[in-house]
Formats: C-alpha cells, structure tokens, sequence
C-alpha cells in the first residue's frame, strides 16, 4: 500500500502553530495601529512589540525559562496583553489569576499551578500578602504600581514592572517549539471542590483565534467584527483569556482600547472617547451599561457586543436593540476555548418579526467551523432536531481542553466515549439552531416532568418592573423537586408575587410552560441581589444553601 505521507524538503519550514503567529502579520502590515491603555497610555503595535521583548527578557533575568509558570493578577491592561504573548512566547506558562477567588483558593491554585514568578497589580498586592506564607513555588514577585504609591507591607519585590521593563532589552530571541507545549492554564470556578485548572496549547490558542475570527468575519451585515472596528473587551482577562478576542484583535490588527477596573462611567467614556464598536461581556455588565447609558443620555449605537457566561434574556436583549446595540449571543466554557457557537443570523439575514430577531439572538446559536457539536441522548444518540428533544450538548474540536492539570480522572470524566462533555441540556431546532434549556445538574424535576430553569427565569424578567432573577429546584414531599424563584426588582418598581404567578399562568395556557414550572406563591422572594461566581454568572449553589 503507497504511502501518502508528506515527506518535506530538508530546508523547508514547518511552521508550528505558535502564539508568536499571531503576530506576524499584525506587525507587517499595522504597526501604526494603537492600543490604549483607559485612554491614558497608547503604544503602536511596533512600540507594543517592542515591550513584549523587554518583558521577556526581564522574565529571563528573573530566571524564567521554557516551562515555567509565570502568574499575573491584574485589570484589563496594556500590562496583561504583553503577557498574553511574551509569556508563552518564550516557551513559559501564562497563568492567569482569577482575583475574585477567596484567598484560599487564591493560594490553592497558585501552588497546584506551580507559580515561580508573579506579576501584581498593586490593587492586589494586599491579597497577595495574606497567602504568602502559604505559597510554596513562588520565588519572585513583581508589583505593577500602575502610578499608585504601595501601602506598606511585608512582601519582598523583585522590583517595579515598568522599571524593569525599562532595564532590559526588546531583543529577546522567540525561538521555535513544539506547537503542542502548554501556553496558557486558568483555573474553573467550579461551585464543588477545589478549581480545576485547565490547560491550553500554543495550537489550541492558535486554531481558536482562527476557528472564531473565521466564524464571526464571515456574516456580510450585522454581528461581525472587521478590520475597521475597535475593539474592548469588558470580559475578564484572566477568565478564558478574555474569551480569545484580545488574540483575535491583533491577529486583524485592531486598534484595541483596554479599559483596566470595570467602571461603568469609565467604559461608557471608553466607548463615546475611543469610538468602541465591538465587546463581549456577561448579561449583569450589560445591565450595568444599558443603566449608566440611560441615565447619561448615551447613544450606545453601532456597538457590537457578544454576551455569554449566562444566559440571554429576551427582556435584556430588547432593552440593548432599543438603544441601538447589535447584540447577540455565544456559547462556550471554560473546557472549549471557550466559544464553540455563535447566534449570528443565517445568509438570508436577520428576521423581519422583531420579536423573532430577539428569540434567535438570543439562542445558543450556530457552531463554528471546525466544531463537531453534537446534541446526545444518553446512549450518545444524536436527537431530533424538532426543538422539543432535549439531550446534552457534546463537543470535538481542536481548540479544547485536553485535560485537566494533575486531576487524570475528572480528565477522563470531561472525554468519556471521546467527546468532552459539557453537562449542559439542549434542544436543536429543524433550522440547525441549538438553544440550551438548563445545566443537567439545575434542572427541575417536578410532576414527572423536566422544568428548564433558565425558561422560567427568562419569563420572569418580562414582567414590567423585574431587574433579574434565579431559579432553583427545591425538595418537595410529593413533587420530588418544585421551582423556588428569586427576583430582584427594578429601583422603585412594585411588582408583586401575584404579578409573577399571573404572568407564567399566562404562558401555561398557550402551552409555553408547563404548570410545574410556575413556583406556588411561598416560593417567589424578593431579594436585594443575587449572588455571583467570581465570573459573573448566578451561583445557585450558594442559593439552594440558604433554602430552610
């Protein structure tokens, strides 16, 4: 049998598939472009180039070498994005620090990552100092003063991240490895057990950037970046590095506007002042803006925002279209890169029925190129596409997490049967559309039926005067399990139980709901806010906790 295998020139190159790529043509062809810092710093991607190898090469004196972890606690900076690429750049580890874990955690995930050096933002350096003790790697830290004066404290710094920078050279050699060395590792936050770290490849990184540039170019009007938008992330850096887009961007070479600590004053400035025209973000950031907007008279037109991390509610996505936001949704964890789909609008463009663009805008979306997404019964059997057969969502693409750091078994968990596994409960319409119904383990299951939280929670923040809301699933004696509803009202709104009842009764008799899904009047509380993971995203864990 001939043998079909490429046997390359001896001179030819093989171009592994590494962070440093990305690069590439950002810097031949756009090195005029600019980022800013809150407006305040701005480099050209030349100047910016220029700083990635100077902070290289003073990792390099810090004795950082290939396979080192490198950890940074910091805001949305010109700071972070030099580590995004001169970390694994020079064949180290990026480990992006999630700041608004405990203080135990912070030190768990610290030691399971195996953090020699750490790079502070001076906000953090209290937090730092109250683990240190605890800290088993670390060797040397770095305190980015950001032009703040230190408290005083007990930490021993290598020094201060911008004069180092000015004591080493942008000369630094970015040698060639193997594409598959280990780029970049964040830790999940989980709401069981300690987080779990989860690892990316330089080719991971890589096929990503290119799996979703590819899906979110292509769309001709609408829902699209472009080379002649300017972009500002409002995810965090350090959660999934910010999505993927800050690699996207300069991969296009897009003026890039890096906001720090989210302010909602500060943002909506960034956004009028630098001319910001695409973002993603969670819903309760985009609640945040629309409000701010409001009250400041805003226009928020010609801006493009991609929302995930929780669910779109059809309520917040009409407020955002009214004030002229081309909104929509995408999908993906922490596990896949993380987008895996988009709710962008197929050829024939966006629908005519205005409540019809809100419902798909809203959905889990389309995969992207180069996702297999499946939606499986539990004999891995794919369903109906009818809309109305739910099975969870499984995944292959190149662009996932292989493993998770040190934990083999939950690993093998994540890949059983070859297909990492998201625990998330889907339905696929006969359009190809995938819209997720609730996480398996939320759930509800009541009367001998299945109640999709997010359904009921989505229903409830239609009724006028509802700001948000979380559902869970509560033990009862006869049903199994009855939905309990919390609700945070809109300043200075009434809205009552009966309001709530009324209105899911509504959408029960046109078949929308079930009756289950309507929780009994003692179980609606009116709540000042509803508690968050460290990512934005409702912690139902902590409210099923402090159920009696």
């Amino acid at each position: 049998m001939p043998d079909n295998l490429i046997v390359p020139t001896p001179s030819a190159y093989a171009y592994p598939l590494l962070v440093k790529q990305l690069l590439t043509n950002a810097l031949s062809l756009y090195g005029d472009q600019e980022i800013t810092y809150r407006g305040e710093l701005r480099f050209s991607y030349r100047e910016f180039r220029q700083r990635i190898g100077k902070l290289a090469s003073m990792l390099a004196t810090l004795k950082v070498g290939h396979g080192d972890t490198v950890a940074v606690l910091d805001w949305d900076s010109h700071r972070y994005l030099e580590s995004y690429f001169a970390i694994p750049m020079m064949g180290a580890t990026l480990f992006t620090v999630n700041v608004r874990l405990s203080p135990q955690q912070l030190a768990y995930t610290l030691n399971d990552a195996e953090a020699e050096v750490v790079l502070v933002h001076a906000d953090f350096v209290p937090m730092l100092e109250q683990i240190r003790g605890e800290l088993k790697s670390v060797k040397q830290i770095v305190v980015m003063a950001d032009g703040q004066s230190l408290a005083p404290n007990t930490l021993s710094f290598a020094g201060e991240y911008e004069e180092l920078l000015n004591q080493s050279s942008p000369d630094f050699a970015f040698r060639d490895f193997d594409e598959n060395t280990k780029a970049a590792t964040f830790y999940t936050t989980g709401t069981t057990g300690d987080p779990k770290g989860v690892c990316y490849s330089h080719r991971q990184i890589v096929l990503h950037a290119l799996t979703v540039a590819t899906g979110v170019c292509a769309q001709r009007d609408g829902q699209r970046l472009h080379r002649e938008d300017v972009y500002m992330p409002v995810t965090p850096m350090f959660h999934v590095m910010a999505w993927g887009f800050p690699y996207i961007a300069v991969m296009l070479g897009l003026k890039t506007v890096l906001p720090g600590r989210y302010l909602p004053d500060v943002l909506l400035r960034l956004k009028r002042d630098e001319k910001v025209t695409f973002s993603h973000c969670v819903p309760t950031i985009l609640q945040m803006l629309l409000q701010g907007a409001a009250a400041s008279g805003q226009d928020l037109s010609g801006w493009k925002i991609i929302i995930g991390g929780s669910a779109l509610s059809p309520a917040l996505c009409k407020t955002a279209r009214e004030q002229g936001i081309d909104l929509f949704a995408g999908y993906g964890m922490s596990e896949t890169g993380p987008v895996v789909s988009l709710a962008q609008f197929p050829p024939n463009g966006a629908p005519a029925d205005d409540d019809e663009d809100v419902r798909k805008r809203c959905m889990t979306g389309r995969p992207l190129p180069l996702v297999d997404f499946r939606v499986v019964d539990t004999d891995m059997n794919d369903v109906p596409r009818d809309g109305k057969s739910q099975g969870e969502i499984v995944l292959r693409s190149p662009s996932l997490t292989q493993l998770y750091f040190k934990k083999p078994e939950a690993s093998e968990e994540l890949w059983a049967g070859g297909y990492l596994h998201t625990q998330d409960v889907a339905v696929v319409m006969p359009d190809g559309y995938i819209q997720i119904v609730d996480r398996i383990k939320d759930v509800i299951k009541t009367g001998g039926e299945w109640v999709s939280s997010i359904e009921v929670e989505s229903l409830i923040v239609e009724v006028p005067g509802v700001q948000e809301s979380a559902v869970v699933g509560v033990k009862d004696e006869k049903w199994g399990e009855r939905p309990m509803a919390f609700v945070v009202r809109k300043a200075d709104a009434i809205v009552s139980t009966e309001d709530i009842r009324s209105y899911l009764l509504k959408h029960v008799a046109t078949n929308r709901i079930s009756k289950f899904a309507v929780p009994e009047a003692e179980r609606i509380e009116f709540v000042a806010e509803i508690p968050k993971t460290s990512v934005g995203k409702i912690n139902k864990k902590k409210l099923r906790e402090g159920i009696a």
